[in-house]
């Protein structure tokens, strides 16, 4: 950690303690503050990453209500602060409402020195930690693969083959479930390709009435039709040199499939009214959430459109198939909407993580994000719950055990093994590739029963 991140304030108006505090933590930068103006004025001026403060400060030195209201004013000021709360009552209620406020953590005097030492500089690492990953965010922020967290070995592999098309003049075609950010991989594409600086046009296929879409694809001119009033250019002619996103293109219209294939195959236009053929380089970038094989085989979709839109073809993977991406995606729509609200929260409870680790997401990133926006603006802090999320049959489950998933896969295993050997210990033995002692052991050991009957019909309602 650099030297200068290492600055610690101390509040705390004892000034035998301040000298003994000085000692403990000679290989920090401290700061001293004796009362919530001073304590502010110095978070303001160095911008230390931990603070040691005291419950009891002036004018209250023997209550608790003027280090609850510096406590908070610190947060508020700077939530990424990391606040250690000193306090000298016998009883953990204070400490607990401390962190409920958004404390780090609480450590009750009398003084420890090895274990303050500990607490301060685990703060400290945690601090440095989450520092990085706000900067890590920020950079990608920078990126054109901005909106995509890729944690899982899917979206991993869709951003190198992103990466890959991106540089390559081929018409694309993504796949994917509503919610599942098409969109935001077709501006991907375009902000890594040689096109990046020609404009990037998405057109909603499914949104537009048919008899306004040719017009709004292919532009029209004046007395084309009633209320065309002036020459006007379409998506297609708009997006010259750049990249256009045709959404839900399994929507489209069968005329217009037509003519959407005539374009691609000789890359001009012509206006709705007009005769005269206008060359367009444009990128076409295609997106549905319907199998477009079905589609053809029932005759609502060209078969030659298919092929030529799908030179290059990615699915998008829903969120329930992206392994770990839920809750890094939750945290990062969490910073973004409580920054753009003005609001200091400090992450999710662990009952929202569970819940969120439970949740089937059918509208996936969207709804995900949906919830979080929700969630931040109704919260009242300091972390928000599976209450604020809306998902409150989640409400006190937790997430089973390493052990808890290995045993019930060995009584599944075992029961299957049961029926199919028709109860017969010694066949069970051979499928599962174990001993007979194992399998007694197992039948035990798990409360399943000997008999074909029990395994059977349990087997059968899997």
């Amino acid at each position: 950690m650099a030297e200068d991140a290492r600055k610690l304030l101390i509040v705390e108006d004892d000034r035998g303690l301040q000298k003994q505090l000085k000692w403990c933590f000679d290989g920090y930068d401290v700061l001293f503050a004796e009362d919530r103006e001073s304590a502010l004025g110095e978070l303001r001026r160095h911008q230390p990453a931990v603070v040691l403060q005291d419950l009891g400060l002036p004018p209250d030195p023997e209550g608790v209500s003027e280090g609850f209201a510096t406590l908070q004013e610190i947060l508020q000021a700077a939530p990424a602060t990391k606040v250690i709360v000193v306090t000298g009552n016998e009883t953990r209620d204070n400490a607990l409402k401390a962190v409920g406020f958004g404390a780090y953590d609480f450590y009750q005097k009398p003084i420890d020195v090895d274990v303050l030492q500990l607490l301060v500089e685990r703060a400290f690492k945690l601090h440095e930690l989450e520092a990085e990953n706000r900067r890590l965010t920020r950079a990608q922020a920078r990126s054109p693969l901005a909106g995509m967290i890729a944690v899982s070995p899917q979206m991993q592999d869709l951003c190198r083959k992103v990466e890959k098309i991106a540089a390559v003049d081929v018409t694309t075609l993504l796949l994917g479930e509503s919610g599942t950010g098409k969109e935001v991989f077709a501006k991907a594409i375009h902000g890594l390709s040689p096109r990046a600086d020609g404009r990037f046009i998405a057109i909603n296929c499914a949104a537009i009435p048919e008899n306004l879409l040719e017009s709004e694809l292919f532009g029209h001119e004046k007395g084309a039709f009633t209320g065309a009033h002036k020459q006007t250019q379409g998506k297609i002619e708009l997006a010259d040199k750049g990249t256009l996103l045709l959404d839900e293109i399994g929507d489209m219209p069968p005329a217009l499939q037509a003519k959407l294939l005539r374009f691609l195959q000789e890359r001009t236009i012509e206006r709705v009214g007009g005769r005269k053929e206008i060359p367009v380089d444009v990128r076409v970038i295609c997106a549905t959430n319907h199998d477009l094989q079905q589609l053809i085989a029932d005759g609502r979709f060209r078969e030659d459109l298919y092929y030529r839109i799908s030179e290059v073809t990615l699915r998008i993977p829903p969120l329930r198939e992206r392994e770990g991406c839920r809750v890094v995606l939750a945290r990062h729509f969490l910073e973004v909407h409580a920054k753009a609200m003005g609001k200091s929260l400090r992450g999710l409870s662990d009952e929202a993580v569970d819940a969120i680790q439970r949740h089937p997401w059918p509208g996936n990133v969207r709804e995900l994000e949906n919830r979080i926006k929700g969630a931040v603006a109704i919260s009242d802090g300091p972390m928000i719950s599976s209450d604020d999320l809306g998902l409150l049959s989640a409400a006190g489950r937790k997430l089973p055990t390493l052990r808890e998933v290995r045993d019930e896969a060995e009584r599944r295993a075992v029961i299957e093994a049961m029926a199919a050997a028709d109860g017969n210990v010694s066949r069970a033995a051979n499928l599962l590739g174990v001993s007979r002692p194992t399998v007694y052991d197992l039948l035990q050991r798990h409360g399943v029963a000997s008999g074909q009957p029990e395994a059977a019909s349990e087997a059968g309602a899997g």
